[in-house]
């Protein structure tokens, strides 16, 4: 009987590599944004719009150095005709100065507050990030350690870019020891943290959630999700979303292709866990239908 049912589910599986799967068609959620200023000559507003727009990304999270890029984006009248709704995180750098400084420097910690009690024409500040840390003992940086606190005691999420290790110390700053922190992991570990490293962090912390832009490993021949990753996904639909990580001016020239990518993939998921990548688990985490 064993038997059987193995080669039933190997006959299933070679079906399904044989039939392309149609791509995902419904609404993207870019849950990682940058508009920094140098992309803003070679790439104003109605361009970047516009590569949303035919993407069909309606809603992004908009986080950029300095955060004049996020506010522009939120203030504009464009942004609204265009439909794209814009979540604002205030980034905690001014200038490139700050990625190898930030937590420890109690500046950062004064600009954060300044920006948080400003907000934006799209209203309030909804995160903080994305903020890298390039050595993950660096999470115990006074600054980091503060920032932590704050925002679960404001209810603010948080886009950080760190290692597996990092997770653990950043989550430990806080109140509930990550158990109430909305930590959204950026590529969810550009170094290829292993799937079951992957697993037992989203076991550990509840509202943990996983950013795919970068993630090695995700995808395998032909842009197809690797066996690993197809299964993680499936084992928690409710845990990631997509991003384009426009940190350099060529992702901004790439935008229609990591979309297209993105849509690809998505196509191979079962059409609720599909939706809830693209879409659903950003706009659930911000309040969004």
């Amino acid at each position: 009987m064993n038997r059987i049912r193995l080669l039933a589910g190997v006959a299933a599986w070679s079906l399904a590599g044989a039939v392309h799967a149609a791509d995902y068609s419904g609404p993207l959620f870019d849950a990682h944004l940058h508009y920094n200023d140098e992309a803003q000559a070679p790439h104003p507003l109605p361009d970047v719009l516009a590569r949303m727009q035919r993407n069909g990304v309606k809603a992004v999270v908009a986080n950029s150095r300095p955060n004049d890029g996020t506010k522009a984006l939120a203030a504009s009248p464009q942004t609204r005709a265009a439909g794209i709704a814009v979540v604002p995180f205030v980034r905690l750098y001014r200038t490139r100065a700050d990625y190898d400084n930030w937590f420890r420097d109690e500046s950062i910690y004064t600009m954060v507050q300044t920006e948080l009690a400003r907000g934006t024409a799209a209203g309030p500040y909804r995160g903080l990030g994305e903020f890298h840390l390039y050595d993950s003992a660096n999470a115990n940086g006074a600054v980091a350690r503060k920032l932590m606190a704050l925002a679960e005691e404001k209810n603010l999420a948080v886009l950080a870019h760190v290692d597996d290790a990092a997770i653990d110390l950043l989550m430990a700053s806080t109140r509930s020891k990550g158990q109430n922190s909305r930590l959204i992991w950026a590529h969810t570990g550009i170094g290829g943290a292993p799937v079951a490293r992957v697993d037992q962090l989203f076991a550990k912390y509840p509202l943990l959630m996983g950013e795919l832009s970068y993630r090695p490993g995700l995808t395998c021949e032909g842009g197809k999700l690797c066996p690993e990753w197809r299964a993680l996904l499936l084992k928690y639909p409710a845990r990631f979303m997509i991003g384009s990580d426009t940190w350099v001016n060529q992702r901004w020239e790439q935008y229609d292709d990591l979309m297209k990518g993105y849509r690809a993939w998505l196509g191979e998921l079962p059409p609720d866990a599909a939706r809830r990548i693209a879409w659903g688990n950003a706009a659930n985490l911000f309040g969004m239908k």
